[in-house]
């Protein structure tokens, strides 16, 4: 007996039907290879725009830091002039205060007291000399404290020598020099 199929159309139904899965299988292939690719050149585009404005960042904190650190010079060398000034502010003060301690010093100069030295670091002074005895050195200390520009005698020593039938007396004794615009500030407070 002969085959004879009566349905053919089942059979075409069929055909087609895995025709239509194999392209709809290939759409969905090509749509998720579309779909992986876009993503990745989305991100690819992100993280290139980052890494631009990250290189923007970069260059310009370097050159905060170059500022910075000129600013810091900068500050440095301000400090440093200032202090300049300051110290230049002081001399300018203190300009006539030597003239006013030579003064003094000549004027409150007991009778038979010689000078043969004097020497100043900041406001202390040594002095060197001769007296007659060691009482006009004595009289030489009290005229220090009755200045208003010498301050605080100390005598670090007193020797008694001959020279010939005469007796004298080397000494050595320490002021201190007193500015006026120390004095002025005293009395302000």
């Amino acid at each position: 007996m002969p085959r004879i199929n009566l349905l053919p159309w089942r059979e075409e139904e069929r055909k087609k039907r895995q025709r239509d899965f194999g392209v709809a299988l290939a759409g969905g292939v090509v749509a998720a290879v579309a779909a992986v690719l876009l993503t990745m050149f989305a991100f690819s585009q992100m993280i290139d725009n980052q890494d631009s404005r990250n290189q923007r960042l970069t260059a310009e904190i370097v050159e905060l830091e170059k500022s910075i650190t000129e600013i810091d010079g900068l500050e440095r060398q301000k400090e440093r002039l200032l202090a300049r000034m300051e110290i230049i502010e002081q001399l300018q003060k203190s300009r006539p205060e030597i003239v006013h301690l030579f003064d003094e010093v000549a004027r409150r100069l007991p009778e038979g007291v010689y000078l043969t030295g004097m020497k100043q670091t900041g406001s202390r002074v040594e002095v060197r000399g001769i007296a007659q005895s060691s009482t006009r050195v004595s009289a030489l200390m009290r005229a220090i404290d009755d200045s208003e520009w010498m301050t605080n005698p100390e005598v670090d020593r007193v020797e008694t020598t001959q020279s010939g039938r005469s007796r004298q007396a080397e000494f050595v004794l320490y002021l201190r020099q007193t500015h006026q615009g120390d004095e002025e500030m005293e009395e302000a407070l």
